[in-house]
């Protein structure tokens, strides 16, 4: 690993998640470096998604600290906590079906383009202007998923895989610093699957962008992390490399039962 995974981007430290009467998370914790592609795996129930709430200010934690490039950001909200440079997609798709693909990117700039409402409603140069960069910029990462001869069909009628791709797309465009993927990988056939692995590399090489990903797809966890967290019952087992995790006796007992 390199020196520059090395440092912290993300801190989570003894994060915890109660519902009622039930710990869905117990005492979590981990890091992951910049650039670094960090993987949660882990049976059914596990509580990967209830961490993947917490960090993304879905849900506030019960007891524990997060931390974005050394900043507390435990029981902030989504949108705050996305605007600190942490985004993430759903295990669900979550796109505005009836917009189109460009839209959709448009959509998702709301937050950074440069205008107010006086501006807009007179079409002042400003106002223009902005616009104008909001749209190279949908162009740009339209290209950059390969979406670009789609870019005027409505989302809802993009293949699955497609529909994934835009909804990093959409998240890219916002330039964060952590790119959160829950199960990325569901549904996608074979060659889908191989060149999500081709973006997430490319994502992390040119884009400087660490990616925490939960997915069931061990294949492709142990071909694209660095390092993997494997949980079971709301608690880590392990936590190290892919050879290191595919080996732990805990880990296979874990998926595979004791004899």
């Amino acid at each position: 690993m390199s020196a520059t995974m090395r440092i912290p981007l993300l801190e989570v430290a003894d994060l915890s998640m109660r519902f009622g009467g039930l710990l869905a998370v117990d005492g979590i914790d981990f890091s992951v470096g910049q650039q670094e592609v960090f993987a949660i795996i882990g049976p059914n129930g596990a509580g990967k998604t209830t961490v993947f709430n917490c960090i993304s200010g879905f849900y506030r934690p019960a007891g524990g600290s997060i931390k974005l490039n050394g900043v507390a950001t435990a029981g902030l909200p989504s949108h705050l906590v996305a605007r600190k440079g942490l985004v993430r997609t759903f295990q669900n798709i979550r796109l505005f079906k009836s917009l189109t693909v460009v839209e959709n990117l448009l959509v998702a700039q709301h937050t950074q383009v440069d205008t107010n409402l006086f501006s807009g409603l007179l079409k002042l140069p400003r106002y223009r202007r902005a616009e104008r960069e909001a749209l190279d910029r949908a162009i740009y990462w339209l290209d950059r998923v390969g979406l670009m001869a789609l870019a005027n069909r409505g989302a809802g009628t993009l293949s699955y895989g497609h529909q994934r791709r835009l909804e990093i797309a959409r998240c890219m465009i916002t330039q964060p610093r952590l790119l959160l993927l829950d199960e990325p990988a569901a549904g996608l056939n074979p060659q889908e699957k191989v060149d999500l692995q081709l973006l997430i590399d490319r994502l992390r090489r040119e884009d400087q962008v660490a990616v925490l990903l939960i997915e069931h797809d061990m294949s492709l966890i142990m071909t694209i992390s660095d390092r993997i967290l494997v949980m079971e019952h709301g608690k880590s087992i392990v936590t190290g490399t892919p050879h290191a995790v595919r080996n732990d006796e805990r880990v296979i007992k874990a998926y595979l039962g004791e004899e």
